[in-house]
This record gives C-alpha cells, structure tokens and sequence, in this order.
C-alpha cells in the first residue's frame, strides 16, 4: 500500500511539472508570436511611409488628389520587384521550415523575426489600400477571434489531427487559387477566396495550437530543452502564420478602402 502511494505521489508530481513546463511553453509560443505580430505591423507602417508622400514635387505616380508615389514606393510596388516582395515570406517560410533543424533555438528566434520583418515589408501596401481605421477595427476583430479559437484548440477533449491534412489541402489549393485569380482578377472569386480563408485558417488556429499542446506533452519527458526551444519558435510561426492570413482575408471582406 505504501510503496502504491509512493507511486501515485511521484505520478502526481511529474503531472503537475508536465502542466508547469506547458504553461510556461505556451507562455513562450504566444509571447513570440506576439513579438513577431509587433515587428510586422511596425515594418509594415515604416515602410508604407517611405512610399507615400504628399508633396508633388517628390512624386514618381498619382495614387489618390493628394497622395503619391515615390520613387521607393514604385520600385517596391509598381516595378517587376514586386513579384519578389509578394512572394518572398511564402519563400522565406519554406526556407525557415526546412532549415531549422540545423539551427540552435536563439537562431531560429532570431530567423523568425527576421521573417517577420520580410512579412511587414510584403503587407506594407495595407496602409496605401485601406483606411487607418478599418485596419485597426479588422486587426481587433481578428484578434478576438484568434484568441477564441486558440483556447478551444488549447481546451477542448476532442482530437482535431483529423483536420490537419483537410486544412493543409485547403492552404494549398487557397495559394493556387490566388495565383490564377492574379491573372483573372476576378472579384467574384476574390470574395470566395477571402471567405474559404477565414474559415480555412480559423481551424487552423485551433488545430496548430492543440497540436502545440500534444506535442509539447509527448516529449516533455525527454528533457531536450534545446528541442523544446525550436518547437516553441516553430508553434509560434504557425500560429502568427494562421493571424496573419485570417487578418488579410477579412481585411479584404471587411476594410474600408481609401
């Protein structure tokens, strides 16, 4: 009876440091992403500044009765550069993902808000496109939401690894879709890519963040800090992935344009 006792005691107190190091696992995942979201929006904003201006004299196009072009705002969105500007954290991503694993933790810390920064610069013309306002009303909207979804994935009993490779499909005939409708500019399909989006990454926030959670217990008995470190960075690249991508879709669905 007593060494049953010593037993249940020593299982009670793995259990409570496993729950220990998850919440200060996730404290990590979404302080990252948090970060990362800082870096974007704040390159982002900089970068729209460099190229807009309202004085005549510096212009290189006319966007609006009082607004301009310069010559950095056309390179970066009126020249053929802004193929590579489009596609580069899509790149960047890949790369990231396929690297990682020859990296330490602080590096791949390191990498992800270097790709945050990239992701600011290729979302940058938001702030050309649509009102200060609306972006700040969809980005708390997307916001709420995240966090809704994040904690049904977090709490909820049900397994949602049947979702995943539906989403991933999903993702990927998203990414084709937006590519032919590049050429087609069709706004009918437009509105449906923006629709199927939202909900798309909407189970994937809560499919990424239950599959933060799992994994973390899976090999928190292993004590590989250093591997722990890189699936935190990791979880917080999809996860930011997952609020970026909804933030835009609904941006398209609801922001007010200049």
């Amino acid at each position: 009876m007593a060494e049953l006792n010593t037993i249940r005691t020593a299982a009670g107190a793995r259990s409570a440091e496993i729950d220990e190091g998850l919440r200060a696992h996730m404290n990590k995942v979404y302080g990252t992403m948090s970060v990362g979201m800082l870096i974007t929006f704040a390159a982002a904003w900089a970068v729209s500044g460099l190229a807009v201006t309202t004085d005549p004299s510096a212009a290189v196009a006319q966007l609006s009765a009082d607004k301009y072009l310069t010559q950095f705002g056309y390179t970066l969105y009126g020249s053929p550069l802004k193929w590579l500007v489009m596609f580069a954290p899509l790149i960047f991503v890949f790369g990231f993902s396929a690297a990682i694993n020859r990296m330490s933790a602080a590096t791949a810390q390191t990498v992800f808000y270097a790709f945050s920064a990239v992701m600011g610069l290729s979302i940058s013309s938001i702030f050309l496109v649509f009102t200060g306002q609306s972006i700040v009303q969809v980005f708390l909207i997307t916001a709420i939401s995240f966090a809704g979804l994040s904690l049904y994935g977090y709490t909820t009993k049900k397994d949602l690894s049947g979702l995943g490779t539906f989403l991933i499909m999903g993702v990927i005939g998203l990414i084709v879709a937006m590519i032919v409708n590049i050429f087609l500019a069709s706004s009918a399909m437009a509105f449906a890519i923006s629709v199927i989006g939202v909900l798309i990454f909407a189970g994937l926030t809560a499919y990424d963040t239950q599959k933060i959670k799992t994994t973390y217990i899976q090999h928190a008995a292993h004590g590989d800090q250093e591997w722990l470190g890189k699936a935190a960075i990791m979880g917080a690249l999809s996860l930011y992935l997952d609020f970026i991508n909804m933030f835009m879709f609904l941006l398209q669905l609801f922001g007010s344009r200049e």
